[in-house]
């Protein structure tokens, strides 16, 4: 035993940490460049293409969420009321949680490029919050996102109206059996999920690390929506997604898709928040490195 100890021992020694911990951390040399906080308000944004094309990307992928998640949804519904004369089996809740997951999978990677591949309000939210992108920019996407997610709904509805009104339009309410607290926590701490995983795929020093998998980032945010998803879908039929729940609500426009709505705003946006504090404040340190 004494030997394998000294063993121990000189390997501690020989092998130090690569990543020290602590303040050592924030003097180390990085083999990475951090970006600085984006300008709060930027005028020349206006007249740049790639600020509207950005828009559009965030506009067309939200519409294309919601297109195929409502479908996914109405499909499970109609095969659980035995009304559907063609499909025999349903996909079921893990079948919506894949719909989901895997459309932000898709879309993320489609988008990350052009405009950083929010497709939600929440997680616009958190990054502003990050000062990943400047207020306007923020404004824009958020406004951009519910747009699409109102036509994306909105076309469904178009398609196979009868459907629509039968099958809930996708609208998100509290589930009976559930309270309204119980739905807000269930917002608030699945969308604290998505958020954290959306900064620890995009974190500067993993994307210089892991620069040579282009589908890192994609994978875990959808990944996370698809287990937030099977956790959350019997409570609230999970929102953490502000212009999806705004956009089925306004299309489906029944009293009680309108009655718990709030929940599916205030929730995310407590939930971004609070992953925004803990990424910058907590896990990175960035204002106290910044001091250094």
């Amino acid at each position: 035993m004494e030997g394998k100890e000294e063993d121990v021992k000189l390997g501690a020694n020989k092998y130090s940490e690569r990543q020290p911990l602590g303040t050592a951390a924030q003097t180390q040399e990085k083999d990475y460049r951090e970006p600085g906080p984006a300008p709060l308000f930027e005028p020349g944004e206006f007249r740049s293409w790639s600020f509207w094309r950005a828009g559009i990307a965030e506009f067309m992928a939200t519409f294309l969420f919601l297109y195929i998640t409502i479908l996914t949804v109405m499909g499970v519904k109609r095969s659980d009321n035995g009304s559907d004369g063609v499909c025999t089996g349903s996909v079921g809740i893990q079948g919506i949680a894949w719909a989901f997951g895997g459309m932000i999978f898709c879309l993320v990677y489609c988008t990350a490029g052009i405009s950083g591949g929010h497709i939600n309000p929440a997680v616009t939210f958190g990054l502003f919050l990050a000062r990943k992108l400047s207020l306007p920019r923020a404004v824009f996407y958020m406004v951009c996102q519910c747009l699409g997610a109102i036509c994306g709904a909105g076309v469904v509805k178009g398609f196979m109206e009868s459907e629509y009104e039968l099958d809930g339009g996708g609208a998100n309410v509290v589930a009976p059996g559930y309270t309204k607290g119980d739905g807000l926590g269930a917002e608030i701490v699945g969308t604290f999920v998505l958020v954290y995983t959306v900064f620890s795929a995009t974190d500067a020093k993993r994307s210089a690390r892991d620069s040579h998998v282009p589908l890192l980032a994609p994978l875990p945010i959808g990944f996370a929506v698809f287990l937030v998803h099977l956790a959350t879908i019997p409570i609230t039929g999970t929102g953490i997604n502000p212009a999806r729940s705004l956009g089925a609500a306004i299309i489906y426009n029944k009293d009680h898709a309108w009655d718990d709505h709030w929940i599916f705003w205030v929730g995310p946006f407590i939930g971004a928040a609070l992953a925004a504090f803990y990424h910058v404040i907590i896990i990175r340190a960035i204002p106290f490195k910044s001091r250094s």
